[in-house]
């Protein structure tokens, strides 16, 4: 008489939102946006009238710029941010462009699981083809496209804006000395510990 087959089930594949690893990526982007802005300067010093003037050389000029991007910090990065988020709100298809190409690194690279090959209509694609796809594709949709320019020159609008604002902002009234470094604060996120989150989903 042959023994009975045990039935064998196959664990449900868990989806890439649900790992933990990306729960944790997201708590760390929340947790560094939210230093990073603990940091931010009081916008109505950085718009303070009584502290405008013209510099006197390009030296000074540059040095101003040098000491206010070191105290404005986030503060510029905000606003750079928000330059960035009008333009492509004002562009709703090369916004669509770049979520969707954004989407598919994390889901399809960063935070899938790396025993499970990527399957598109009934074709099996390794982790390297599917990494090159995705070069590819981030190539031709930055240089290619007009989300490239756009974002391009929203970059060179807010840059140039910063070092007008560095410039003419005189620093003299700035206490750079005790300030806390901002680099572990606002963007940290694209750093070692999102870097260690992706490693960790992939394993």
């Amino acid at each position: 008489m042959s023994s009975p087959t045990i039935p064998v089930s196959n664990p449900q594949t868990q989806s890439p939102v649900a790992t933990p690893a990306f729960r944790a990526f997201l708590s760390r982007i929340s947790t560094s946006i939210r230093q990073g802005f603990s940091q931010r300067r009081p916008w109505s010093e950085l718009i303070d009238r009584n502290y405008l003037a013209r510099p006197d050389s390009l030296s000074e000029a540059a040095t101003r710029i040098r000491k206010n991007l070191s105290y404005f910090k986030v503060n510029y990065i905000t606003l750079l941010a928000l330059i960035l988020a009008f333009s492509l709100l004002s562009h709703p298809l090369s916004l669509i462009v770049l979520l969707s190409l954004l989407a598919s690194w994390i889901f399809l690279y960063l935070f899938r699981p790396s025993d499970q090959p990527l399957v598109i209509l009934g074709r099996s694609f390794s982790e390297r083809e599917t990494l090159g796809i995705l070069v590819v594709s981030t190539t031709v949709v930055i240089f290619l496209t007009s989300v490239g320019s756009l974002l391009i020159s929203a970059s060179m609008v807010g840059f140039a804006l910063v070092c007008a604002h560095g410039a003419f902002r005189v620093p003299e009234d700035l206490f750079l000395d005790d300030q806390e470094p901002a680099s572990a604060g606002l963007l940290s996120f694209l750093g070692a510990p999102a870097s260690s989150a992706a490693v960790a989903a992939r394993v």
